[in-house]
């Protein structure tokens, strides 16, 4: 008797837990990187998925970058189109990334309801220093004139750094 009622419990248990749906998976993570322009000066985030079944219409793609100067994280708010089989999702001009250190990156794809479809969490880590890259845009304009900030007009150069990061 005791075995059958093992038995029982064990087989309710299993299909409890067959029952619960997980959540359908959309996209995937197909690519990380940190993107560095000297020309403008300037240092991204960004990060591509690959789609992986269909989208609902509507449908929008949020992501919270941790913000490497410190604070509230950047969010941004991508529209998915049906037709994409590539999403990507770029922040706009981060500051004070640090060499080795990872950075996360949460990402929730949302219904036009505003339910959420699916859930993604990544980091990414940069093998460079961001005070490599100048403070002042290198080029001006539409035809990369150089800057005279930088470029000054007795030859000399100021690449100077002036980010004003938190100690690491």
């Amino acid at each position: 008797m005791k075995i059958k009622v093992i038995i029982a419990l064990a087989l309710s248990a299993a299909l409890l837990a067959g029952c619960q749906r997980e959540m359908e998976k959309l996209v995937e993570v197909s690519g990380h990187i940190f993107v560095f322009n000297y020309r403008v000066a300037s240092a991204t985030y960004l990060v591509t998925l690959k789609k992986t079944a269909a989208i609902p219409d509507g449908a929008v793609a949020i992501a919270e970058f941790e913000n490497p100067a410190g604070g509230d994280p950047i969010v941004l708010t991508e529209k998915i189109y049906p037709a994409w089989d590539k999403i990507t999702l770029q922040s706009p001009k981060v500051h004070c990334i640090r060499k080795d250190r990872p950075y996360s990156v949460k990402i929730r794809l949302v219904d036009a309801e505003g339910a959420t479809l699916q859930e993604l969490k990544t980091q990414l880590v940069s093998d460079v220093d961001q005070s490599i890259l100048p403070s002042k845009p290198l080029v001006v304009g539409p035809l990369y004139t150089q800057n005279p900030d930088v470029f000054k007009p007795d030859g000399t150069t100021d690449f100077s750094n002036t980010d004003k990061c938190p100690a690491a």
